[in-house]
């Protein structure tokens, strides 16, 4: 059914762009350029369907049901994309965003081993907090 409603649909897209580009416009003579309709209506004088215009809008309406059924179709048959992936396929390692080759990080700098004196230098290049600004004299 499904491969039934892609065939027509394709089918009806390309008729659509046949009945589209066969038609001439509107204003298609010299006096259309220079922006005369020879009538007073908003849109240029309108002349009695024809052929072409009637299957346009055939069409154009054969087009939004099999768009909308295809999309129906669709949505109930996986439901959502996201739905379907798996969480660890679409994340990057932990290490970070990896190349084609793997992550190509380098390795982290071990820690400076020692006792109490390496915790004494690490306070004491902290920086002190900032003195508070001078209070300014009130507006008289």
């Amino acid at each position: 059914m499904e491969i039934a409603l892609i065939v027509l649909h394709v089918i009806v897209c390309f008729v659509l762009i046949m009945v589209v580009l066969l038609q001439s416009g509107k204003a298609a003579d010299l006096a259309g350029a220079f922006g005369g309709g020879g009538s007073q209506t908003a849109f240029g004088s309108r002349g009695a369907a024809t052929v072409l215009t009637r299957a346009t809008t055939i069409a154009a309406v054969l087009f939004m049901i099999t768009s909308l059924s295809l999309a129906l179709l669709g949505s109930r048959r996986s439901g959502s994309v996201l739905e379907s992936t798996s969480p660890s396929a679409g994340a990057p390692a932990a290490g970070g965003p990896a190349g084609p080759g793997g992550p190509e990080t380098a390795p982290a700098k071990p820690a400076p081993s020692g006792g109490a004196s390496d915790q004494k230098s690490a306070t004491e290049t902290r920086p002190e907090k900032a003195p508070a600004p001078a209070a300014s004299p009130a507006p008289k």
